[in-house]
Order: structure tokens, then C-alpha cells, then sequence
């Protein structure tokens, strides 16, 4: 079974707990993970590009000049592709980017996101995770007790608002509760550090 070390936010060990085996334990996925990941990054294309066709250009009703005779290629409309001011051929239009993957594969990518980090003693347990007022200073300070550069993933057990506004200008640093956790963001987490009272909810939610 998996164990992870418990911090209090002075950056002190405080003890050590045991993690799930069906959520932090499980067999790497990397197909599901990739799928959730692709799925992930389509959802965030606004896809709103658009360009003008050739029959939405203004101009070009009439034939340039006559059709033979004149020992230059045929042409039709002044507004074809080819022509300056003509359309585009093959223009984009606005479309839906999101890729459908059923919850089953959701959650397998999230478990084996999490058992990935697990493996790699990348994960973090926080007795207590919160602060008494918002101070991107406190933050860092409190990255810093328990030795964490680059990227980490905070999940607390609820809104933190504290903690949230505290470390939102602080680069590299996400936030987010147990039950809107996405794989992207653990996987791209260099630590992740979790709420010891987030960790209950998100072996309830996964280990299902």
C-alpha cells in the first residue's frame, strides 16, 4: 500500500499515511491518460476562426475578360483564391473542438495520474492546509518549509479562499478542490500537495 509523509504548514514532518491502493496504487494508463489530456486541451480551443470563402467576398460577379483568345489562363471571377482580394480556399468556420471520453476512462487516467505521483514520491499530505489571511508571502514561505520549486498542484477539501488568492499570482502554481481535480494539471505538476482532509474525498470519488 502506498504512503505518502504528513507536513504540518510549518513545514515539519508530522507523520505518515496510508493511501489507497486502488487510487493512488494503480496500474499505469497512458492511453487513457493521453485521451483525457488530448480531450482536456481541445476543450479549451475557443474555435471561433473564420475566414471568407469565395462566395463571400464582395466582387467578382462578372468574367474578367472573354474566355479564349487572349493567351491567358481562363478565369471566371476576380474573387477566386488565387486572385488578391479573393477568398480563401478551404477557409476555416467557426466549429466545436470538445472530444467526448466516457467517465470509466476519466477516471482511470485520474488514478493513474495520481499513482504515477505516488510512485515518484511526488505527493504531499498537509495536516491542516490553510492560512489566516491572504498573503502571497505566506505562500511562498510555505512552499518553501517543505522544500517545493517548479510546478505544484494544491488540492484543498474545499474552497480555501485564502489559499487560493495566495497563490494565484505566484507562477507555476495551481489550485483546486478534491472533487474538480483534472488530469492535466497533475500531470504537469511537478508536486502535488493535498489537504489530509481532501485526500478521503478523492479516494471516495475514485476508488468507485
Amino acid at each position: 500500500m502506498p504512503k505518502a509523509k504528513v507536513y504540518n504548514m510549518n513545514g515539519g514532518e508530522v507523520g505518515v499515511i496510508e493511501l489507497s491502493d486502488a487510487v493512488f496504487g494503480a496500474a499505469p494508463s497512458p492511453a487513457s491518460v493521453h485521451a483525457v489530456v488530448r480531450a482536456h486541451l481541445a476543450a479549451r480551443r475557443q474555435g471561433t476562426q473564420s475566414a471568407l470563402t469565395r462566395a463571400e467576398v464582395s466582387g467578382g460577379g462578372i468574367k474578367p475578360y472573354r474566355q479564349k483568345g487572349t493567351g491567358r489562363a481562363r478565369q471566371g471571377s476576380t474573387r477566386a483564391p488565387q486572385w488578391t482580394h479573393g477568398g480563401v480556399a478551404f477557409a476555416p468556420k467557426p466549429r466545436d473542438y470538445i472530444l467526448g471520453v466516457n467517465k470509466k476512462t476519466r477516471r482511470l487516467a485520474m488514478r493513474s495520474a495520481l499513482s504515477q505521483k505516488a510512485a515518484d514520491n511526488k505527493v504531499l499530505v498537509i495536516d491542516g492546509l490553510d492560512l489566516p489571511e491572504i498573503k502571497t508571502k505566506a505562500f511562498i514561505q510555505f512552499l518553501s518549509a517543505l522544500g517545493v520549486t517548479g510546478k505544484s498542484y494544491v488540492v484543498t477539501k474545499d474552497v480555501r479562499e485564502n489559499v487560493v488568492k495566495s497563490a494565484r499570482n505566484i507562477q507555476g502554481v495551481r489550485t483546486a478542490i478534491a472533487g474538480v481535480m483534472n488530469v492535466y494539471d497533475v500531470v504537469g505538476a511537478g508536486t502535488l500537495i493535498i489537504d489530509k482532509a481532501a485526500v478521503g474525498v478523492i479516494e471516495e470519488v475514485l476508488a468507485r
